[in-house]
């Protein structure tokens, strides 16, 4: 009985010693990515964070700094999630709160206003005396805001104010073209007109020329019939 313990007793200890030793390995990895992302060397930064995680995909601390790294390079959606895994694989309230607060910030760097509210909401609701977190939810609250008085939030408000000012740029054309039909109205009516009765002076001897040969026709007749010219009147047999 003696021995068999003292064979379960080593088993224990050298599971023990190989579990600090993985540990150890994992820690080597995130301290070197540590000093790296302090030198702002931040792809070799995050390629010892992925060591760390071939080592342990799970490691909360792993999945946090990994996303740290991501984002200094504004990688911003690949560093969300690492965060939200990061969260996920961890119990303890006040590293999801740091989380929530950069996946906040994430949002912020997109303009996401609402979500990055929510998420600073998440991250407070953790750690209620964050005052990173609270001061960055008043800024985002204080953005949407902004946004929504300016009318530039969301899609809608875009697509509505393509149509108002299509709408106005139609409208616009609309004017436009009546300005342009008034002036030639108005220049119309500028124009110089005739009095009545005014003729030029080949008008007016175009007429009586005109008078002239027609009195001379009507004296022709009138001689014509005096001088007892037959009129025929009928059939000649």
């Amino acid at each position: 009985m003696k021995k068999c313990s003292l064979m379960i007793g080593m088993t224990l200890l050298l599971m023990i010693f190989a579990k600090e030793s993985y540990s150890q390995i994992i820690n080597k990895y995130i301290r070197k990515g540590n000093k790296l992302y302090e030198n702002q060397d931040f792809t070799d930064a995050e390629a010892e964070y992925k060591k760390a995680l071939n080592k342990d995909s799970k490691s909360p601390t792993g999945l946090f700094n990994l996303g740290n790294s991501l984002y200094e390079q504004k990688r911003y959606q690949d560093a969300m999630e690492q965060y939200t895994n990061s969260a996920k694989n961890t119990a303890n309230p006040l590293h999801q709160s740091a989380a929530d607060y950069n996946i906040g910030n994430t949002f912020m760097s997109g303009k996401k206003w609402e979500d990055a509210i929510k998420s600073y909401k998440q991250s407070l609701l953790k750690n209620p005396g964050d005052s990173e977190a609270r001061y960055n939810l008043a800024y985002a609250q204080e953005m949407l805001k902004k946004q929504q008085n300016s009318g530039g939030g969301g899609e809608n408000n875009k697509q509505q104010n393509k149509n108002q000012q299509n709408k106005q740029n139609q409208q616009q054309q609309n004017k436009d073209q009546q300005n342009k039909q008034n002036q030639d109205q108005n220049k119309e009516q500028q124009q110089p007109r005739p009095e009545p009765g005014d003729i030029n002076k080949q008008r007016a001897d175009q007429l009586l020329s005109a008078a002239e040969q027609a009195e001379q026709k009507l004296q022709d007749k009138k001689d014509k019939k005096q001088k007892g010219q037959p009129v025929y009147g009928g059939k000649d047999w």
